[in-house]
């Protein structure tokens, strides 16, 4: 069957759209945003507001974010609301998990009255603010300019972050760096700073693997610069994990809709594989200590905080949090920062992980949390959370999925970006707890947003 192309195919293009607009306001808005968004707090002024005995802190990105949302509200009023419609699923997946989050910030009160429900709302509000990203993508992404500005930007600041890991690395202690030839945070923190690099990592493997379906050139170059050299000196073994899986992707949808001769499948997997060992050399002492405490190596006096060793622990200690409260959980933020949820657990854990340093074990004082965002939500909002939280990324993934095989090229491109970002995003997350308002939080909505914009610039549209 013939593919009937769209006038603007880069997301969702309307016949109502007005023409001859030579700057992409919805892109340039978006980009702007961009920024705040992949910012850490601690750069950030801030201010606190206060109603009916409830604080939370404002930072610049809750106001980016929501000036994102004003924008798409406005573009929404100006020439529809059609493009949320093919996202239903993004929408009700996501509907479904903010309402429990909601939910799970007052149902712990029925069994204890000493959870802290006033310090979790402003969390909890914060996270649904970060979702209005995922409504609003779709309403100001409505043309192919939109999109190539959004990716522009993208671009450009990961080119940023990465410039200040590499000055981090070589030993410039600005922001908050590590030692010198560390793994370093840039602007972002690590994880976070692994999340942007991946994602912008992610816009070159699919400029690879689809070279004719027009993602412009120098912006796949300085995403692929930045985001492969940003990877690696973040560090992060969960945000490797994600860009491995979105290559594969990439590779898969390039294969089902032009093939992948061979020379492009050896470059994708080169790429993935000089980011991943990258990071693994990077990591090369935090492996060695993990093995050293599992008894595959010769023990030796720990010194700090080992991270893989700590992580473990802390996985241990939400498992058993979800084992004692199963269906809901103990309610939202309550392994992070309620006491009397971790508590019970300690003596075990420290049983479990005996040259574990007592620092590396959560206390009032070092509300670590879980770290893993997955084994949170069951320690935090139970089995029905994990199945909402993963049901959110499966909609995702299926909804740019089937654009990714099914739209005109450069839509299609496009969702396989949000795929592959998807894929970074759930990589990531297992490394970082579910907190609120961070960059991780941005990447995973702005994902979503851009999924539901692609099905809706190809409704109607087959292959």
């Amino acid at each position: 069957m013939a593919v009937r192309t769209l006038p603007e195919p880069g997301a969702s293009a309307q016949a109502g759209e007005p023409r001859g607009v030579a700057i992409p306001l919805g892109g340039v808005v978006l980009g702007l945003a961009l920024p705040l968004v992949f910012l850490h707090v601690d750069f950030q002024p801030s201010f606190t507001l206060t109603l009916h005995g409830v604080s939370g802190n404002a930072d610049l990105s809750d106001l980016a974010v929501l000036a994102v949302a004003v924008a798409g509200l406005v573009a929404g009023i100006r020439l529809g609301f059609r493009p949320l419609r093919t996202g239903a699923l993004v929408w009700l997946s996501s509907a479904a998990l903010l309402a429990l989050v909601g939910a799970a910030t007052f149902y712990p009160l029925l069994g204890s009255e000493t959870y802290h429900w006033k310090s979790h709302v402003p969390t909890a509000v914060k996270f649904g603010e970060y979702a209005l990203l995922a409504l609003a993508v779709p309403l100001v992404v409505r043309r192919r300019a939109d999109a190539r500005a959004t990716l522009a930007a993208l671009a450009a600041w990961s080119v940023a972050a990465t410039v200040v890991g590499f000055v981090q690395f070589i030993g410039w202690r600005i922001l908050e760096a590590y030692p010198a030839g560390r793994r370093q945070p840039s602007f972002l923190g690590h994880h976070d700073f692994a999340g942007l690099s991946g994602a912008a990592l992610a816009v070159a493997l699919v400029a690879v693997a689809l070279p004719a379906w027009r993602i412009d050139r120098h912006v796949a170059v300085a995403s692929g610069v930045a985001g492969a050299l940003g990877l690696v000196l973040s560090g992060s073994t969960a945000g490797a994990l994600g860009l491995a899986a979105a290559t594969l992707a990439a590779g898969v949808v390039a294969w089902r809709r032009v093939g992948l001769p061979a020379r492009r499948a050896l470059a994708l997997a080169a790429i993935a594989g000089a980011v991943v060992g990258g990071v693994l050399l990077q990591r090369g002492g935090d492996f060695d200590q993990l093995l050293r405490s599992l008894g595959v190596r010769h023990k030796r006096e720990s010194e700090g905080v080992q991270t893989y060793v700590q992580r473990a622990l802390l996985v241990y200690i939400g498992w058993r949090i979800f084992l004692d409260h199963p269906g809901a959980g103990a309610g939202w933020q309550a392994s992070e920062k309620e006491p009397t949820t971790y508590q019970p657990y300690l003596a075990d854990a420290h049983r479990e992980f005996p040259d574990a340093p007592a620092i590396a074990f959560p206390s009032p004082a070092h509300p670590w949390g879980i770290q893993n965002a997955y084994v949170q939500a069951l320690a935090d909002l139970g089995v029905i959370g994990l199945v909402l939280f993963l049901g959110m990324f499966a909609a995702g993934l299926w909804t740019a999925g089937r654009a990714a095989l099914r739209a005109p090229p450069e839509t299609a491109a496009l969702a396989t970006v949000a795929g592959a970002w998807l894929l970074v995003a759930m990589g990531v997350w297992s490394a970082l707890g579910l907190v609120a308002g961070i960059p991780l939080d941005g990447l995973t909505w702005l994902a979503l947003g851009l999924a539901a914009a692609t099905a809706a610039g190809t409704a109607g549209e087959a292959v």
